[in-house]
């Protein structure tokens, strides 16, 4: 099994007022918890949300996924997930942080969004990060309850799944991706100035 790299087309249409004003909301939350709880929950570093968003749509707009189950791991206060429901797919999120898991819900709550949050690892039982790392990398952290089975899914019920990893660690989420992953599912992960990428799970 293996993971290939496909092109996406990103769209440069400006998005929907309903997706704008979330994504607006969704800054403000942003700045708030940068002002207040930068110490408090250090691994809290958001992507570009337009960025994905317009990367979303292109999956969508192009078929790309097998099917309608999003997963995003990592999902903080829950924009992306929100972003993927508004394009269409059943957006989950799982999230170790129990605060952020609050925002989320928050967020999507306002904005009349259906999603459904974890608050737990997106790491399966019984499977560690194939690279050394230290107990404060809360994003890769085991220890917490399992966020799939809060979910009552399995890590390999998903057709795409989202993630922005610390540069450096990029390694981990792909390992991680093609240990759980069922073939044919999707990897869009966030790069940072790098932007995003998109990957398939293939057999060989």
């Amino acid at each position: 099994m293996r993971l290939v790299e496909l092109e996406l087309a990103l769209t440069a249409e400006a998005a929907p007022a309903d997706v704008a004003r979330l994504l607006a909301h969704a800054q403000r939350r942003v700045a708030a918890l940068e002002d207040e709880s930068r110490a408090a929950i250090p691994a809290f570093v958001p992507s570009d949300f337009e960025l994905v968003y317009r990367a979303l749509v292109a999956i969508k707009s192009a078929r790309l996924a097998t099917g309608r189950r999003f997963v995003e791991w990592g999902s903080g206060i829950g924009v992306v997930t929100c972003l993927a429901a508004t394009v269409g797919f059943d957006a989950v999120g799982i999230e170790i942080e129990p605060r952020l898991v609050d925002v989320a819900e928050q967020l999507a709550l306002e904005h009349g969004i259906v999603t459904q949050y974890a608050c737990g690892s997106f790491v399966p039982q019984g499977i560690e990060p194939r690279m050394d790392w230290s107990g404060d990398v809360t994003w890769l952290a085991t220890g917490g309850a399992d966020g799939y089975a809060e979910l009552e899914l399995e890590p390999d019920d998903f057709d795409l799944v989202f993630a922005y990893p610390w540069p450096g660690e990029e390694q981990v989420i792909f390992d991680l991706f093609a240990q759980t992953a069922s073939i044919g599912t999707l990897l869009l992960t966030y790069h940072g100035q790098e932007g995003v990428r998109l990957r398939r799970k293939v057999s060989r």
